[in-house]
């Protein structure tokens, strides 16, 4: 059975004063709380180290925004699978449209990205999506399996237990837009299809596939509800801690 997990993507924001308090508040939350679900946050690499002190007793992973495939060497500003495992994370988001939109990150990039993520016990989030042009050119699906084609290539099927799916429709991030429930549901769906094609049904009906998009406390039912939609990779609402609370509860 699929667990829904429930990401907040902190993007490049908070203090780290401004983190520990958001997941300070987070983390006394989560001690009574006791549905089965996962929750995860995704802070700025200069507060990871801080959050993983206050978050080690808590039911609230941790994860990192980006992540370098190489291990070490002369790549100045980057961040390595080894440094994030050293401090403790959990998961890293892969290929978020912002990294893919304003740092020109491609499908091959992402998939040495994966394979480095999982190489180290890091479990990935791979994020995936259209833009407000391509569905308008109605090829949103073609969009979406070329994106997960090319960023899975030769990652085994013993692997897939560890990966997430994002599915993040851009023109709906950061923008008030929300995809319907039923269109996000859809593209969902077809992912699931995808995985199938690529790998076999049991892997496509586990694997956990998030919409992203400006999720809120008032619409995180209705998304939850659909049958493929196993959680939410929540931006903007994910730095107020009752709205993010609101969702997880949803």
């Amino acid at each position: 059975m699929r667990v829904p997990l429930i990401a907040g993507n902190w993007k490049m924001n908070n203090t780290i004063e401004e983190s520990l308090y958001l997941a300070k508040s987070l983390a006394e939350f989560s001690k009574s709380f006791n549905k089965d679900r996962e929750i995860l946050i995704c802070a700025p690499f200069t507060a990871l180290y801080a959050l993983k002190t206050v978050l080690k007793s808590s039911k609230i992973k941790l994860g990192a925004q980006n992540m370098h495939y190489e291990e070490s060497g002369a790549y100045t500003g980057e961040i390595s699978p080894l440094m994030l495992k050293d401090i403790g994370v959990d998961y890293v988001l892969i290929g978020h449209s912002e990294r893919r939109q304003y740092f020109n990150e491609n499908d091959e990039l992402l998939n040495k990205k994966l394979k480095a993520a999982l190489k180290h016990g890091i479990k990935p989030i791979l994020c995936v999506g259209e833009t407000l042009e391509q569905r308008e050119a109605n090829v949103e699906k073609e969009t979406v399996k070329t994106q997960i084609v090319k960023s899975l290539c030769g990652i085994d099927a013993d692997c897939f237990k560890n990966i997430v799916i994002a599915y993040e429709p851009v023109w709906a991030i950061g923008t008030g837009k929300t995809a319907s429930s039923d269109q996000a549901n859809e593209i969902i769906s077809y992912i699931r299809n995808v995985i199938k094609e690529l790998y076999d049904e049991e892997i496509s009906e586990n694997v956990i596939i998030q919409y992203g998009g400006s999720v809120k406390g008032s619409n995180a039912a209705e998304i939850m509800a659909k049958p493929d939609i196993d959680g939410a990779l929540v931006g903007g609402a994910s730095l107020k801690a009752e709205e993010f609370i609101n969702i997880i509860n949803y």
